[in-house]
């Protein structure tokens, strides 16, 4: 489901305060951040921000064409490891 349009975008408060902070000093600085179900906003755009993917927190640099999405969806939470190969496979 999506949220509804007259409560607006979630993004943490915390995360949104340290962004006008920045912004009101105009800095550049990382944004270390746990929260990612936070949806990126148009001020966010040029900021480095650190999401955590449960083991480690993983950079992000945010640009226009990320606006909308959500932080957790550029921060794999899970390592592939590809499937054994063997080569005594009967051939068929």
């Amino acid at each position: 489901m999506i949220r509804s349009i007259s409560k607006g975008p979630y993004i943490s408060y915390n995360l949104l305060k340290k962004i006008n902070k920045l912004n009101k000093e105009s800095k550049k600085e990382i944004i270390k951040t746990w929260s990612r179900s936070s949806i990126i906003l148009p001020i966010m755009i040029g900021y480095m921000i650190n999401v955590y993917n449960g083991r480690k927190h993983m950079p992000i640099y945010i640009s226009d064409s990320m606006v909308g999405y959500k932080l957790g969806e550029f921060v794999p939470t899970r390592k592939f490891k590809t499937h054994k190969k063997t080569e005594n496979r009967l051939k068929r």
